[in-house]
């Protein structure tokens, strides 16, 4: 499966993440050529 992703800048920098849909991201580190730190964000919140 080949997913967009995208490094991600400023406080979350060295994160990549996925756009789910216009609200949601997934956001996950990469080690070892597996993903940590998993996290579904909502990019709009505040």
């Amino acid at each position: 499966m080949n997913v967009p992703s995208i490094v991600v800048q400023g406080d979350r920098r060295g994160q990549w993440a996925m756009t789910v849909n216009e609200r949601w991201r997934i956001c996950f580190e990469f080690s070892k050529g597996d993903a940590y730190e998993v996290e579904i964000v909502d990019y709009h919140k505040g």
